[in-house]
């Protein structure tokens, strides 16, 4: 074969190639997403659900997984959702979980790599879509972690978009790829205090502020257990840390709460955290009284009539000595 008629047979095959596409592409774009019914009858507050909240994945360069996120609708009627991606980002600021980056690109990059089939799905009250989301990584992607979301949006129909707002709020499944090789994994705990650092409380609930952060390159996911610890070095209480993420070069923090039916005293909490890696454990205390307002009005009370009466028997016996 000549080399005129190979370039024919390419000319063809791009041809018939690009027709392929034009012809496909609108039915990719309005692809439906596999959706089944969930009962919503008892629901008072009218929303929808995205989840999961967060996936991780694993995937060396050049490879790709499918993970499947829903999305419920619970508004009461039916509604369009629009689909799309955004990087995110951790803070040093503890009390931002993440901070999503609009159109800016994250020093860790994940948008460009995730794929869904169509950016809008129609649903009826009580509809919940299976959403296949395809992350799918260059070959050259070096080892560390990468992050971005999918954002689902809530409009209304297009026929009532013109009668008041199209968007009325929207929530994101967070996803955290990591590409294994040599990495930098350096976090620890950096603060356990009470909430508030509050010393004295009148009862339960106590609420406990955990700090960590992370100075890797990597997101971890840190994790322990709080033992608290009366008076006489006695547990009487312990409270499971479930793992919480924490991204790189971010300060985040986790809150815990403790309670029992009855408290008196003065109480010390150890907080045992695993690092997320090298199964490394930090810990660290805080000491904390609980003195009930009752219990305490009666002890107020009893003393002072205890002192009453006292006076009263030292001055009635002086009384009669002089007599």
């Amino acid at each position: 074969m000549n080399s005129k008629k190979i370039q024919k047979y390419m000319k063809t095959i791009i041809a018939s190639a690009v027709v392929l596409f034009f012809v496909l592409a609108p039915l990719l774009v309005d692809a439906e997403y596999k959706i089944e019914t969930v009962d919503v009858s008892n629901l008072v507050n009218k929303d929808f659900v995205v989840g999961p909240g967060k996936v991780e994945l694993e995937l060396n360069p050049g490879e790709s997984k499918t993970a499947i996120i829903t999305v419920t609708n619970r508004m009461g009627d039916t509604r369009l959702f629009s689909l799309g991606v955004e990087d995110f980002t951790g803070s040093r600021n503890p009390q931002e979980t993440v901070v999503l980056l609009g159109d800016e690109r994250g020093p860790y990059s994940l948008r460009d790599f995730l794929q869904f089939e169509s950016q809008t799905v129609e649903l009826k009250d009580g509809e919940r879509a299976l959403i296949p989301v395809t992350v799918t990584l260059p070959t050259d992607a070096e080892p560390g972690g990468r992050y971005g979301s999918v954002l689902v949006s809530v409009t209304t129909k297009a026929a009532e978009a013109a009668q008041r707002s199209a968007i009325v709020s929207r929530l994101g499944a967070l996803f955290f790829v990591r590409v294994p090789g040599e990495v930098q994994e350096e976090g620890e705990l950096t603060g356990f205090t009470t909430a508030n650092n509050k010393k004295f409380f009148g009862q339960g609930p106590i609420d406990f502020r955990l700090l960590y952060e992370n100075n890797g390159s990597v997101y971890v996911n840190p994790y322990g257990e709080i033992q608290v610890k009366n008076l006489i070095g006695e547990e009487v209480g312990m409270v499971q840390v479930e793992p919480w993420f924490s991204l790189p070069q971010s300060l985040r923090v986790r809150e815990i709460s403790w309670n029992r039916s009855f408290m008196f005293g003065r109480y010390t909490a150890v907080a045992s955290i695993n690092r997320g890696y090298g199964d490394i454990v930090d810990t660290a205390t805080v000491s904390f009284w609980v003195i009930p307002w009752k219990i305490a009005l009666a002890g107020f009370a009893g003393l002072f009539v205890l002192i009453f009466c006292i006076r009263f028997v030292v001055t009635r016996f002086e009384f009669k000595r002089k007599s």
